[in-house]
């Protein structure tokens, strides 16, 4: 499954560091941010939920880069 969700993020460093955290989260088979319009998409593994995989997402992409945001 795949889906796209709305980030906040300042610099496109940034956006590469959010993509790295996102693709080493469990359940994320794989990840890329579109920095100029702001979009992550992510493709699950196969029977990961969307709702437990992307609070852990967030987190990681916090520990890389404190002030940015996912909106899902």
């Amino acid at each position: 499954m795949k889906k796209s969700y709305k980030i906040e993020v300042d610099c496109a460093n940034c956006a590469n560091k959010m993509e790295e955290a996102t693709k080493k989260t469990a359940g994320v088979k794989d990840a890329s941010i579109n920095f100029m319009m702001q979009k992550m998409s992510v493709e699950f593994e196969e029977g990961q939920d969307p709702k437990v995989v992307m609070p852990e997402v967030l987190k990681n992409c916090k520990k890389v880069e404190d002030d940015c945001e996912i909106f899902f």
